[in-house]
């Protein structure tokens, strides 16, 4: 059956296209997302939800999304989707953090020209029939300087065109290194020098925990005289109240903002006041960003549902289109050797430890990592996945432990995943044949060669003769067919392991007449999804 997705909001017709021409069901309702009561009612049935602002996914909404897998937002900002409650239920959500980079970059500077030139107070005047020329004394740009705050990729563009205006650019970001200002010909410094030294400030940073009110009071009081603040990223950032402040002081000599703390903001500090330039969320306004989002979100939607591939993801780690070919056999075989462990741990675990040999410590491990974890899980947590499950473990305290090491043994590349409880380690290690076909190649440090099944059963015992003819007969006996068969030892009559992949689920009397022989220390029915 078709993945459905459901769009409530409004997307260009090419982007419903690109749906319909990838197979997917798409249904569009573009006014539905302002209906919280009929969208929560209607959730359940779509696989994915392609939106915009005006969508709000709620938990009350991600609590009747039983079938929803992944959220597309048309744009940058998520404020409108509860990430967390989306963690929790499993539903990846993604945005388009480049579609709309030069328009937002372009709106910024043109704030920053129209609150230099009172652009808009001289317009409002001159359609008024006043001809105040006088009044209205702008400064030039050419020759000034700019502190960007976030030299990412919108905050980049902004240097990039201020530069071509002749202004000089200071840029505060601590992720931005020497060598990287350097090429963008910006001069990195500290966020004090950026306040002390800049004629214009432009914000460029998300909301954060880190960035929340950036310029505060007590750092607006630290920026030169008359200097002018550009803010077109995300509402928060700044104390609009102070800044209101040292506007009417005439310390800060003017303000553009794009973006408010509290929106639709039909009431604000900053109205009403000369030379503060507002304007209503316009950063990715234009035609051709509209068109661009629209279009990304839905081959990156359409890229998830159909081939695994995830861009763009805020919850979970990317895997592009081309690794998810190579990794998927990966990925399946890290959530089967966490099945295994999962199936077979019933104390709490204290950490998890994931080794990758070879080939594959080359690849995704972050995603390698989710999908071991999320096997892991599974049998406390049926609904848990490769979104959900780090954030359950990091709520249970669990530590998780990552080693990548060059080829060390007969297989090009392998997993080991150990387990740490209070009473015992237990380790598992796979790899993924030419075939494409994930295998158990060591239980317990004991070295096996065993292909994986929906239905098994895993047995130790010590290495006496008569172990093979006892899960043969009793198996045989209870009608219970088997597909394959492993066996492995440590040593000569030290303990042994067998793994028996069959048919169809094993009945519990073909269970107990195995305990019931004496032979095993351990009878264990696994179950996979090699779906």
């Amino acid at each position: 059956m078709a993945p459905r997705v459901l769009i409530s909001d409004k997307l260009s017709d090419a982007a419903v296209q690109i749906f319909k021409d990838r197979g997917i069901d798409v249904d569009f309702q573009p006014d539905l997302g302002k209906d919280k009561d009929k969208l929560a009612e209607v959730i359940g049935q779509y696989d994915g939800l392609a939106i915009r602002s005006a969508t709000k996914v709620t938990p009350t909404i991600l609590a009747a999304a039983d079938k929803l897998k992944v959220i597309g937002r048309a744009g940058i900002g998520t404020d409108n989707v509860d990430k967390d409650a989306a963690s929790k239920k499993g539903v990846i959500v993604m945005n388009t953090p480049f579609g709309n980079m030069i328009t937002t970059a372009e709106h910024a500077i043109a704030m920053m020209f129209a609150v230099a030139r009172q652009i808009p107070e001289a317009s409002a005047s001159t359609h008024a029939g006043k001809w105040e020329k006088s009044k209205f004394m702008g400064v030039e740009l050419t020759g000034k300087t700019l502190g960007v705050i976030g030299a990412g990729n919108i905050g980049g563009i902004v240097c990039d065109r201020a530069r071509g205006l002749k202004m000089k650019v200071i840029a505060y970001d601590p992720f931005l290194g020497e060598e990287k200002a350097e090429k963008m010909q910006v001069e990195k410094v500290d966020l004090d020098a950026l306040l002390e030294r800049a004629d214009f400030i432009s914000l460029h940073v998300p909301y954060t925990d880190q960035t929340a009110n950036i310029l505060s009071a007590e750092n607006l009081a630290k920026t030169k005289q008359g200097v002018r603040i550009i803010n077109c990223a995300r509402g928060g950032l700044v104390d609009e109240d102070a800044l209101a402040a040292l506007l009417k002081s005439g310390h800060v000599a003017g303000a553009a903002f794009d973006v408010f703390k509290e929106e639709p903001a039909k009431d604000n500090p900053l109205f009403n006041l000369p030379n503060v330039v507002c304007t209503p969320h316009l950063g990715a306004a234009t035609t051709e960003a509209q068109e661009n989002v629209a279009l990304q979100v839905a081959e990156q939607m359409a890229n998830y549902l159909l081939t695994g591939a995830v861009e763009n993801a805020l919850n979970m780690p990317s895997v592009t289109a081309e690794e998810a070919k190579v990794m998927g056999p990966w990925i399946k075989l890290a959530d089967h050797l966490g099945s295994f462990i999962g199936q077979m741990t019933d104390e709490p675990i204290n950490a998890i430890n994931i080794l990758y040999d070879g080939a594959v410590s080359d690849m995704n491990l972050e995603a390698l990592n989710c999908s071991a974890i999320a096997g892991i899980m599974k049998r406390v947590n049926p609904d848990v996945n490769m979104v959900s499950a780090p954030l359950i473990a990091a709520e249970r305290g669990i530590k998780i432990s990552t080693t990548n090491q060059a080829k060390s043994g007969a297989f090009e590349g392998y997993i080991k995943l150990t387990v740490v409880t209070d009473k015992r380690e237990r380790s598992i290690a796979g790899t993924v044949f030419s075939d494409g076909k994930p295998r158990f190649i060591q239980i317990k440090g004991i070295n096996i060669d065993a292909e994986i099944g929906a239905h098994m059963i895993y047995t130790t015992n010590e290495d006496v003769p008569g172990i093979i003819g006892a899960l043969g007969q009793t198996m045989g006996s209870h009608g219970v067919n088997i597909a394959n068969f492993t066996l492995g030892r440590a040593d000569v009559k030290g303990e042994a392991i067998a793994l028996l992949y069959v048919d169809e689920p094993v009945p519990a009397n073909a269970l107990k007449a195995l305990n019931d022989t004496g032979l095993f220390t351990q009878v264990k029915p696994l179950q996979f999804d090699v779906a």
